[in-house]
C-alpha cells in the first residue's frame, strides 16, 4: 500500500508538472534570448530549471515513479505549448526524469534527504547533458566543449534542481498545502 498512488498525489504531481511545463516555456525564451548572449558550454549553468520537476515530485509525492511522471508531463506540457526543440523534448524529458528516479530508487523510495536530492539532481543533469552533446552539439570536441558542458549541466542540476527543489518543498510545507503527505508532516523535512 505504501507505493500506491492516491488520488491526490496524481493530482498535485500534475499540478507542479502542468506549472512547470509553462515554466519550462518562458525559460525556453530566455536561453534561446538574453542567455544566448552566454557562450556554450557556460550557457549550461542555466539548465537545472528543466530538472526541477523530476526531483520536486519525488519529494513531494515520495512513491516510485514520482521523478518520471512529474518531469515526463511537464516536457509533454512545454511540447504542447511549443518550445524551439518541438517534439524532442517528449523523448528528452522522461530520459532526464530516469536519471532523477533511479536514484531515488537506489534509496528504495525511502530516503528523501538533501544528499539525496542533490544526487538526483546531479543524475538527471547528467543524462540530459549527454542528450545533447550526442544529438545537439555532435560535433564538438570532447575536451574543449562536450566534458565541461556535461559537468556544468550536472553542476547545475546538482544546486537548481536538488537544492533547489528541497528549498521548495520546505517552502510549499510551511505554507501547509503539503500536510497530506509525507513532505508536509515531517518536521525533519528533506
Amino acid at each position: 500500500m505504501f507505493n500506491r498512488w492516491r488520488t491526490i498525489d496524481i493530482v498535485i504531481a500534475s499540478i507542479v508538472a502542468v506549472t512547470f511545463g509553462v515554466i519550462f516555456w518562458a525559460w525556453g525564451l530566455l536561453y534561446n534570448g538574453p542567455a544566448d548572449a552566454i557562450p556554450l558550454p557556460g550557457r549550461a549553468l542555466l539548465y537545472g530549471v528543466w530538472l526541477v520537476p523530476a526531483v520536486l515530485g519525488a519529494l513531494i509525492v515520495r512513491k516510485p515513479g514520482a521523478a518520471f511522471y512529474t518531469l515526463s508531463l511537464a516536457a509533454l506540457v512545454s511540447v504542447a505549448i511549443g518550445t524551439s526543440w518541438g517534439w524532442t523534448i517528449a523523448v528528452q524529458g522522461p530520459l532526464e526524469a530516469l536519471g532523477a528516479e533511479l536514484v531515488f530508487a537506489a534509496f528504495a523510495y525511502k530516503v528523501y534527504r538533501l544528499p539525496v536530492a542533490l544526487l538526483a539532481g546531479a543524475a538527471a543533469g547528467l543524462v540530459a547533458a549527454v542528450y545533447d552533446v550526442f544529438v545537439w552539439y555532435p560535433d564538438t570536441a570532447w575536451g574543449s566543449f562536450r566534458i565541461p558542458y556535461v559537468l556544468i549541466a550536472a553542476a547545475s542540476a546538482l544546486v537548481i534542481a536538488g537544492l533547489g527543489s528541497v528549498l521548495l518543498t520546505r517552502a510549499l510545507a510551511q505554507t501547509g498545502v503539503l500536510d497530506r503527505f509525507p513532505a508536509g508532516r515531517s518536521r525533519a523535512l528533506v
